[in-house]
């Protein structure tokens, strides 16, 4: 019954936040098109997603093609544009996740979806996050709103990601598949709608 409960609200709010914010997804895509000419509107990474099956996740491009395979970004990365701190600091480059949340790849509340390569470090009881649905915010994604702008002040932004903030948000997830339930979730939503 949950589990139908969270999908019904996932179809309802994410059709009712495209609809409302049809017109802020349109002025943002025409600006990126105005900034990056040449360069598609959108970026579309591949994911790992419930049960590790993969799809491709949708987001406003915020940084220049670039053929780097550095998945770690921070505050100031030479690859983000002006706009796309912009969307980022505002967590709007995240907007078209809600298309992800339609199709049923992603909810709205979940761990977030890591690339292929961080999955594979997960062991034992830590695998279990993957039976999740991945979400567009979650509660470790609330602890490490501002990842970037912390990561930036480290000497060794993807060394401090590997060895302290992926174990950290892995042990947060895990207590989320334990104790995840409807009201928490919308606890979860409401803080991050009210986050910034």
């Amino acid at each position: 019954m949950r589990i139908i409960l969270k999908r019904t609200f996932d179809i309802v709010f994410s059709l009712i936040g495209l609809i409302i914010l049809s017109p802020v997804i349109l002025i943002i895509s025409l600006i990126i098109k105005l900034k990056m000419p040449g360069a598609p509107v959108f970026f579309i990474q591949l994911r790992v997603g419930q049960n590790e099956c993969f799809f491709k996740m949708i987001k406003f491009r915020t940084m220049v093609a670039s053929p780097s395979t550095n998945c770690v970004s921070v505050k100031g990365d030479a690859r983000i544009t002006p706009l796309g701190a912009v969307l980022r600091k505002h967590k709007l480059d995240e907007l078209p996740e809600l298309l992800n949340v339609l199709s049923g790849q992603m909810s709205l509340v979940g761990p977030r979806p890591d690339v292929p390569g961080y999955y594979d470090r997960l062991s034992g009881d830590d695998r279990k996050i993957l039976e999740l649905k991945p979400g567009i915010t979650g509660p470790a994604t609330l602890l490490y709103a501002d990842e970037e702008e912390f990561l930036a002040t480290v000497s060794d932004p993807i060394k401090y990601n590997d060895e302290i903030i992926f174990p950290e948000k892995v042990r947060i997830n895990l207590e989320y598949y334990y104790n995840n339930s409807f009201f928490g979730d919308i606890k979860i939503i409401l803080k991050t709608i009210f986050l910034r």
